[in-house]
Formats: C-alpha cells, structure tokens, sequence
C-alpha cells in the first residue's frame, strides 16, 4: 500500500503547504485531491510571494487591478481569495464526505496584526465573509493576543487554524480558547457542529535552534540529544490533546456536536541534511492530527515514507529527552519564546516582501499609481 494511503488509514490526514495558480489551472491540485493524496490545504505569505514573484500567472487578474488603481494590499487580497475560492471548491468534496473533518484551505490574517487581538478577529471576520467558502480556515497566530481572537472567532462560527504554536503551555491555551469559543457559542443558542479548527504545532525550528545550542555545549550528552527534541516536544503535546480531548469538558462539547480541534504538525520539511527527508512525518503518525507538507517532502514521503503509530511511542524517552535538555541548562521555554518572536517576524516580513513584488507589477502597468 503506498505510505500516503495508509498513513490516512492510521488516522492522519496530509494536507498540501503550497498554494499558485499553475497548478490550480494545470489539473495538478484536483489531481493530486483526486488521487487522494492530500486532503487539505495551507497557504502563507512566503508561499503567495513565490507564486507571484516566479511566475507570469498571475498577470491576466493582476493587470486590471493595477489599470484600476487598486492598491498593493488589494491587488494581493484579490489574488490570493481567487486561488483560495479556487482550492475550496476543489477540496468540497473531501469537506462534505468527511462531514468537515478535512477539505479545509488554510487562509492567514494580516501578520501585522499578530499582537492585535479586535484587528485579528476582525480580520478574521471580513476574509471570512469575502471567501464565502465553508471549508475556508483562517490562520491566527498563537501569540497571547491571538488566543481571545481565536475564541471569537470560534463563537463567531468560523474555522480557525491556529499557527506558530512552539511551546506546549501556549498549546494548552490554544486549546482552552477552542473550548472556550465553543462554549460561547453553544450557549448563545448556536450549533457548533461544523465549526472545526486545528492547532498547528511548529517541529523542524525547534531541532534547528536547539541542535544549534547542543553542538555549541559539545560533549556525549548534548550530542545524543540532537534530532530528538523537536519529536519529543510534540509526542508530549500530544498527551496533551488526548488528556484535553476525552476531559469532561470536551465530552459535554462533543455531545453537542463539536470537532476535536486537531494537531497539526507544521514545518515538518527536514533541515538538517543528516536527517531522513521523512523525519517529521515518520516520527509523529497518529489519530485525529494532520500533517501539512510541502511538495519535496510529500514526494519524498510517497515514494519511500513508512507508515506507522509513532506518535505515542517511547512516551518515557521524550520525557527523559525534555528533562536532560534542562539538566544540560537549555530552557525550552526561552527557545519557544524565542521561535514565536522569529515566527511572527517572518510572517510580517514575507507580507512586506509580498506587497513590494506586487508593487513591482503594479507599477510596471500603472506607473503613475
């Protein structure tokens, strides 16, 4: 059986970390759904950035835009709700078969907005509404001014992929907003049955910066450390969720017909050379979580893959991993901090990269705008 199908069997869903135009209109995108090989989709600036940037694609809608005088933010909204509309209808059907478990298309609010809570959920209300799409997610940061966001956004019945999460006390509270979004909703006398959310657990960052650190110390201890942290960080969010997700809470929740806010591993593309390019697919197989890919590693992962129920194995190990990480003076929590600050940055940054190469075109048709 190839590894992507019965990876589905074991209860995790692939969803595809890119998004453009070619292969919106080429057939690649329906074909790679059709096949069944991804059941989702995530977008972000970097990725909208490259799209536009390496290709004409996008110059018959973006040419009109830039006569009519539109801005760069518009000329960018425009584009990007055209290939996320473009996408849902593709995944509707994974949407509705799964009874919205997948066929979700993953759509980021303005990252300059991390640290605004109203201007997220407001945000998050307007793209929503321009989307029109059922099986749209819209991505908010976890950073603590998202987290109320995120429960509005939930009450307000809008799905929600809650990223740059990297420390699993910031986890907990993800999940606590969900439930509390939830909660607020049902008891305006609303149904909460097709209100669905993940929580995007951020994995080849932490072994980057950490592993960083460990070769730094030198020495046995540090060396046997390298590769593992990242993995073990997630198996023990993953004891999280199940703890979260059969408490009473979330029982009285589901009876009323909530979905389990899924973890989704994110940034799973292997780094480090020295590691297999599936490391982070392998390692973190298990139900109710989602995996997003880019495409090297989906390849990668369909031709030699493997597999199996890793991510509640060697739960001890990945204790023991997280506990010598202290006793050699590392502070995950200092290196959580850290990666949400770069994380943030890095989504803000694309964004301005993105509307400087939207600017580039614009003015290349409109040069008096």
């Amino acid at each position: 059986m190839n590894p992507i199908n019965k990876l589905h069997g074991l209860g995790q869903s692939i969803w595809y970390d890119n998004i453009e135009r070619r292969i919106l209109k080429n057939g690649e995108l329906a074909a790679m759904i059709e096949r069944g090989e991804i059941r989702g989709v995530t977008s972000n600036p970097s990725i909208f950035n490259n799209a536009i940037v390496k290709s004409n694609d996008y110059d018959d809608a973006l040419i009109p835009l830039a006569k009519a005088g539109a801005t760069n933010d518009e000329i960018y909204e425009a584009l990007a709700v055209e290939d996320i509309r473009e996408a849902c209808d593709l995944l509707r059907k994974s949407y509705d078969e799964t009874n919205g478990c997948d066929g979700y298309v993953s759509l980021v609010v303005n990252p300059y907005l991390a640290h605004d809570s109203n201007g997220t959920s407001d945000e998050a209300a307007r793209l929503w509404a321009r989307v029109d799409r059922p099986n749209l997610m819209i991505k908010i940061p976890a950073t603590k001014e998202g987290l109320p966001a995120i429960t509005k956004t939930i009450a307000a019945g809008i799905n929600v992929n809650v990223t740059l999460i990297f420390s699993n006390q910031r986890y907990k509270y993800v999940m606590e907003s969900y439930l509390a979004g939830l909660e607020q909703r049902l008891g305006a006398g609303q149904e909460i049955h097709r209100v669905a959310s993940v929580a995007s657990f951020f994995i080849s960052r932490i072994d980057s910066m950490i592993d960083s650190q460990l070769t730094s110390l030198g020495g046995e201890r540090a060396d046997a450390l390298r590769g593992k942290i990242a993995v073990s960080n997630a198996k023990l969010a993953y004891v999280l969720h199940r703890e979260v997700f059969s408490g009473s809470r979330w029982l009285k929740l589901k009876k009323a017909g909530g979905l389990v806010q899924r973890a989704l591993w994110a940034s799973t593309s292997t780094k480090n050379p020295d590691y297999p390019d599936t490391k982070y697919i392998d390692e973190l197989i298990g139900p109710n979580t989602v995996n997003t890919v880019p495409p090297a590693t989906l390849l990668a992962f369909g031709d030699h893959g493997v597999a199996a129920l890793t991510l509640e194995a060697d739960l001890d190990a990945a204790q023991d991993a997280m506990d010598e990480l202290f006793a050699l003076g590392i502070s995950i929590d200092e290196v959580t901090r850290e990666l949400e600050y770069q994380g943030v940055k890095a989504f803000a940054d694309a964004y301005s990269a993105l509307l400087e190469s939207v600017d580039v075109r614009r003015r290349a048709v409109n040069p008096k705008k």
